[in-house]
């Protein structure tokens, strides 16, 4: 593998979890358990931290969850980097990992409230019997998989068409189908499995990229929708023709004209043209920072009296 193709981020991300369960590794044998305090744990039990909705992406529950999590990472998160730009693809990362703790812990509250179990102070966990708030500081979330999956979902977005090789079975497969296979899968597991895999953490951070994929998608459009007067050159706007009136006035005065009968009657001509010049850019810059509807009815007669 040549780590100089891998982009920035993608390869810190690799770098820092796979040192962060080493780290685990050697605690544990300290007797140090870093999953409690930086994995996630269930809102209401007495160890959760706020921070952990952070941290908890970075830790792992051992060498095969790690190895999954960092390849998928690996294959994919460096084409969504290289297609959304260093900085995005950080913000994209963490935004998927923070919403699939989210998602991971509405799921545990319904789990919590809707079978009961907020009406009992003990638990009888194997036949032995335990606190409610021992059994709560054991429900920990780890691993950066709900993340990893946004990264996956991105993939499906952005390059719908791509085809993705399978291993089991091995057939090729459009990502969009590939995408909509694995939420399927893993909206199926989450009712009907009770192991300890955390499928809606998957499929939280799913949504979660795909709620800011939309919003910057639709981002760019109203970029696009504002700027529409300059890069539209095929249908030249209203707002561009008069710019373009206006551009024509500018150089007609640099060129050669007849000499005028009366000085004060050119100065006050000058004059006016140059406050409609400047009332037309104050209006303009207005139309580009907020839009056309933003003008009064004011502005709006004053822009087609000094077009005309």
């Amino acid at each position: 593998m040549n780590f100089k193709n891998i982009p920035p981020v993608t390869l810190n991300l690799l770098i820092i979890n796979c040192v962060v369960l080493l780290l685990q590794d050697v605690l544990m044998r300290m007797g140090i358990d870093l999953n409690a305090t930086f994995g996630l744990n269930f809102f209401l039990a007495d160890n959760f931290r706020i921070w952990q909705l952070f941290t908890y992406m970075f830790m792992h529950g051992g060498l095969m969850h790690l190895f999954f999590n960092m390849f998928a990472l690996w294959m994919f998160g460096m084409v969504i980097e290289r297609t959304l730009g260093t900085k995005r693809f950080l913000i994209y990362y963490l935004f998927c990992g923070v919403g699939a703790g989210i998602c991971q812990e509405l799921w545990q509250f319904g789990e919590f409230y809707f079978t009961g179990m907020m009406a009992y102070d003990n638990v009888n966990l194997s036949g032995t019997i335990i606190p409610m708030e021992m059994f709560l500081n054991q429900w920990i979330t780890v691993g950066a998989s709900g993340a990893c999956y946004g990264v996956l979902l991105a993939f499906g977005v952005l390059y719908p068409e791509q085809r993705i090789m399978l291993l089991i079975p091995p057939i090729p497969m459009k990502a969009k189908y590939f995408v909509i296979a694995y939420a399927a899968i893993e909206l199926f597991s989450a009712f009907s499995s009770n192991g300890n895999i955390a499928h809606f953490a998957h499929l939280g951070g799913m949504l979660f990229g795909w709620l800011l994929l939309r919003y910057w998608r639709r981002q760019q459009k109203r970029a696009q929708y504002r700027n529409r007067i300059y890069i539209n050159e095929e249908k030249p706007t209203i707002l561009q023709r008069i710019r373009n009136v206006f551009d024509y006035e500018r150089r007609k005065k640099t060129a050669p004209q007849a000499p005028k009968t009366s000085h004060s009657a050119d100065h006050e001509y000058n004059l006016r043209r140059k406050q409609e010049e400047e009332r037309l850019d104050a209006i303009l810059d207005k139309v580009r920072q907020s839009g056309y509807d933003s003008l009064t009815a004011q502005e709006k007669q004053e822009l087609f009296r000094i077009s005309r």
